[in-house]
């Protein structure tokens, strides 16, 4: 995969209902082989309490929609709730995904590909 393939250019998250709408646009489309991954990490300010939610997919189709907290909590979700359509990827993550993470937590979005990380950090347009 090179450098201009889907690379995270806009990720951003809004609260609508029950629900956790996470917005990742791309530079190009999903990669139509091998493994790709977007996501948010959360955490607390000091880092002590951290959730990592991600969506993943294989040959270009979403195959894991997912949050695992640093305490070993894992939920998988519905592939339902993932949208893919072009340059953007949406996924609906149920809120209680965030729940409990006080204000001025820190979030950030990422992206791999293959395994190996390919951005982290990426700044997120929060709405909650």
């Amino acid at each position: 995969m090179s450098s201009h393939d889907a690379f995270l250019k806009h990720v951003a998250i809004a609260a609508k209902d029950s629900t956790l709408v996470a917005t990742f646009d791309i530079d190009g489309n999903i990669p139509g082989s091998g493994a790709y991954v977007v996501g948010l990490v959360a955490a607390t300010e000091d880092h002590s309490h951290q959730r990592r939610m991600g969506i993943e997919f294989m040959n270009g189709e979403a195959v894991s929609f997912y949050c695992f907290s640093h305490d070993g909590t894992e939920e998988n979700f519905d592939l339902s709730g993932v949208e893919h359509s072009g340059s953007t990827i949406t996924g609906h993550f149920p809120l209680s995904t965030v729940m409990g993470l006080v204000k001025g937590h820190l979030m950030t979005a990422f992206s791999d590909a293959d395994g190996r990380e390919y951005q982290a950090n990426v700044p997120v347009e929060e709405s909650l």
